[in-house]
């Protein structure tokens, strides 16, 4: 009787191994495919010829929400404003910088608000805009809930003097104006897809902006609240011709 459960237990044992084994190989396996897959299925490139794309364009990144975090000082954000045409960033840190800046044509959008999430197109009639009785008194935005590429054409007058559209930020609902959802539980930012701003600029020139990620890199998912941020990877396109003609399809 000893002798066949010393048997038996060296038959567990040796099915133990084998089991151990196999699960070593098929994970192997399952890592191998893993990568293979992401090199098939790369990030969707952003540059289609004709866009302006920004990547990682830092925030205030020393800035923070709370307190005891290593490098960050807990305080409001400071804003910056962006130039298209320049691609200047313009940093607001005082009331100097506001009574030099803000109300004037040198910006075309500002990042406000925590991590600089809050975006405004410049703007004079709006009471919130960082341009609010500056010179630009002929601006507007509307989204356009379609991916970037497939956005060939501004809207009408009719639907820019409509649009409701003024800060655009964190999406509370799929029906909000925003550009990302925010979860309360992983306190991190996810952008939404189908999210294409287009613009109204002074001159009367139309653009179209896609806010892509705010995290340094542009990764397809973060999953630690301590990846680097707000840096900021963006593309927009503006028409130079003042036609509503927004293709950036098949022009390269």
């Amino acid at each position: 009787m000893m002798k066949n459960q010393k048997t038996i237990t060296k038959d567990n044992q040796s099915n133990v191994r084998r089991y151990l084994l196999y699960s070593a190989l098929v994970g192997f396996l399952m890592i191998l495919y893993s990568c293979g897959k992401e090199k098939d299925n790369p990030l969707p490139s952003l540059d289609d010829g004709v866009s302006v794309v920004i990547r990682d364009l830092p925030g205030d990144t020393e800035a923070s929400m709370a307190e005891g975090v290593e490098g960050k000082v807990k305080r409001p954000f400071h804003t910056f404003l962006f130039n298209f045409k320049d691609k200047r960033q313009i940093w607001i840190k005082n009331k100097a910088d506001s009574l030099r800046w803000l109300k004037t044509l040198a910006w075309d959008i500002a990042f406000t608000g925590p991590y600089n999430s809050e975006l405004f197109v410049n703007n004079a009639k709006d009471k919130f805009n960082p341009g609010y009785e500056g010179p630009a008194t002929n601006t507007g935005v509307v989204l356009v809930r379609q991916a970037y590429h497939l956005v060939n054409e501004a809207p009408s007058d009719e639907e820019f003097e409509k649009s409701t559209v003024s800060k655009i930020g964190w999406a509370s609902n799929e029906y909000s104006d925003g550009w990302f959802l925010y979860s309360l539980k992983t306190h991190l930012a996810i952008p939404l897809p189908n999210r294409t701003y287009v613009i109204k600029l002074q001159d009367g020139k139309f653009a179209k902006l896609q806010i892509v990620n705010s995290y340094k890199g542009n990764p397809q998912a973060v999953t630690n609240m301590k990846w680097p941020a707000p840096y900021y990877t963006f593309r927009y396109y503006v028409q130079e011709d003042g036609s509503r003609n927004l293709n950036t399809s098949g022009r390269r």
